[in-house]
This record gives structure tokens, C-alpha cells and sequence, in this order.
């Protein structure tokens, strides 16, 4: 990048709107976030430990929840401490590198997170019409080599949106309307040729669709489980098999449900709050849910928890 390029960068204003057009209500939004955020840190990390304390939980199922977890934490982190910051603050203000790199975690944690939750349907997937081929099939290595390229996919493609924005240069202070940096609005902003990064954003939408495609194994994946289930002929066997599968889909339809949501809602002045609540249902409140929604629903990590419960207690 060019020295004048650096120079003129590194002197443009971001200002994040996000909910300013709302001043009576900043106090409630931030204490209200600030509950989600606490709650978020402390399920996914708890959810974490409990994983590697229970040696019954390090099935390819479990391994799988402790990296959604991990991803879920660095996903809210990336987002919530900037929003709660902007409520409380009158300086809504950011640098460049500082927008451009909370664009980069936020993408990757993303993209991430899809490749993780149709990984997870492929598991339950082998573990209900394969029983017998279960450890065989998900092996360690195989469970690697998968977390590794759900890793791989959002870093790569995170990294390549993130260099087409850095090769841009900017002019003036510039205003975001949204809580978070996200690519359109940094584009928008540039007053440079926009052409190769214009090309990346189609690229972006096709990624989108991919991401769709991600959807697509996840309900062909529960399509066979159910035709499976459907066979059993006992009713426990039944129940069984969708209490396996229940957590992962409640996960995924309230995930994919809200991009769905926000994809069909139709851009206007007038939906613009719309599509803000649903952000950040999307990016803070989701990633809350994900380690209620697998404890509440499992009995191994629930009764975990409880043992970890009652150490504490005889410890006091």
C-alpha cells in the first residue's frame, strides 16, 4: 500500500450510530447487553470446561460443542464490548484498523460458525444411521481434519475480505449506520476505485449462497435421520434419537431462522431498526442461547454441572 494511501487511512473517522437515534433508551440497552455479554463469557466458557473436566464428554459430539462454544465467545467479543461502549459513550468514533480488524474477527467467526453447525449435523447424521460405523467414521483424525477446515474456511475468506478493504483509501469522517463494521458500510465510505473491491462484495453474496449450501447438508442430514427414527420400531429408540439431535436443531433453526429473517426483510429507511434488532439477535444474543440450549437439553452436562455444584458446596 502506497505511503499516501497509509497516511490518508490512517486519519478517517468511523461513526458507529448504532442506537443513538434512541438516547432515552441507551441506560436499558446497555445493561440489558451488558446481562447478555456476562452470560455469554460465562456459559461458553463454562461449557468449555465442563467438556474437558468429564472424560464421558470427549465423544466427537462434544469436542464439536467445545469449539462452538469457543467460536460463540470470540464471536459476542468481538461485537458486544464495542455496542456497550457506544451506549454509554458520546464518542462514537473508530479508527480504520480498528473497524476494518473488528470487520475481520466478525466475518471469520461467522463464516466459522456455519461450516461448524452443518459439520455437527453430519455427526449426528452418522451417529443415528450408522451406530455401528460411528467411531470408525468420526475418528480424532477425522474430527481434526474437519474442525481444521471449519477453522481454515473463515480464516481465508475473512482474510480476503479484509484485504480488499485494505487496499482501499479513505476520505473524511465517515458514518456507519449500524452497531458493528460490516463491509457495505466501509466500502461506501472509500473514495478510492472500488472496482476489485466491488468484485470481492459479488463474491461476498456468492459466499452467502454458499453459506445457504451449508444449510442445505444440515436438512438433508435431519431429512435421513428422520426417515431413520421413523423406522424404529421401539418408542424409546425413538425418543432416543431425537433428544440426540434436538439441541444442534433447535440451534440451527434459531440461527438460520434470524439470517433468513434478515435476508427477506426488505431494505428501506423505514426497516432499518428492523434489521438492527435482528443483528443483534444474530451476533449477541445467539451466541448466549447456543450454551443454554446444550445444557438445558443434555442430562451428561447437566449432571456434570451438578457435581461441579456440589464439590463447591462441600468445599465451603
Amino acid at each position: 500500500i502506497p505511503y499516501e494511501t497509509l497516511n490518508q487511512s490512517a486519519a478517517v473517522i468511523f461513526i458507529l450510530l448504532g442506537f443513538s437515534d434512541y438516547p432515552e433508551f441507551q441506560i436499558l440497552l446497555f445493561l440489558v447487553f451488558f446481562a447478555i455479554y456476562v452470560i455469554t463469557v460465562m456459559g461458553n466458557l463454562g461449557m468449555i470446561v465442563i467438556i474437558i473436566m468429564n472424560p464421558k464428554l470427549r465423544t466427537p459430539m462434544y469436542v464439536f460443542l467445545k469449539h462452538l462454544s469457543f467460536v460463540d465467545f470470540c464471536y459476542s467479543t468481538a461485537v458486544t464490548p464495542k455496542l456497550l461502549e457506544n451506549l454509554v459513550s458520546e464518542d462514537r468514533t473508530m479508527s480504520i484498523p480498528t473497524c476494518i480488524t473488528q470487520y475481520f474477527f466478525i466475518g471469520n467467526c461467522a463464516l466459522t460458525e456455519t461450516f461448524m453447525l452443518a459439520v455437527m449435523a453430519y455427526d449426528r447424521f452418522v451417529a443415528i444411521c450408522n451406530p455401528l460405523l460411528y467411531m470408525v467414521v468420526m475418528s480424532q483424525k477425522r474430527c481434526a481434519l474437519l474442525m481444521a477446515a471449519a477453522y481454515s474456511w473463515g480464516i481465508l475468506f475473512s482474510l480476503l475480505f479484509t484485504y480488499s478493504l485494505l487496499i482501499l483509501s479513505f476520505c473524511g469522517t465517515n458514518t456507519i449506520n449500524n452497531f458493528v463494521c460490516e463491509y457495505s458500510g466501509i466500502l461506501s465510505a472509500s473514495c478510492s476505485d472500488k472496482h476489485f473491491s466491488q468484485l470481492i462484495l459479488i463474491f461476498f453474496i456468492i459466499m452467502n449462497l454458499n453459506t445457504f449450501c451449508t444449510l442445505i447438508i444440515i436438512l438433508t442430514s435431519y431429512l435421513f435421520i428422520s426417515v431413520t427414527i421413523r423406522r424404529m420400531h421401539s418408542a424409546s429408540g425413538r425418543y432416543k434419537g431425537f433428544s440426540n439431535c434436538a439441541s444442534h436443531l433447535t440451534a440451527v433453526t434459531i440461527f438460520y431462522g434470524t439470517i433468513l429473517f434478515l435476508y427477506c426483510f426488505p431494505n428501506s429507511k423505514n426497516s432499518w431498526l428492523v434489521i438492527k434488532v435482528g443483528s443483534v439477535f444474530y451476533t449477541v444474543v445467539i451466541p448466549m442461547l447456543n450454551p443454554l440450549i446444550y445444557s438445558l437439553r443434555n442430562n451428561e452436562v447437566k449432571e456434570t454441572l451438578r457435581k461441579l455444584m456440589d464439590l463447591k458446596i462441600i468445599s465451603q
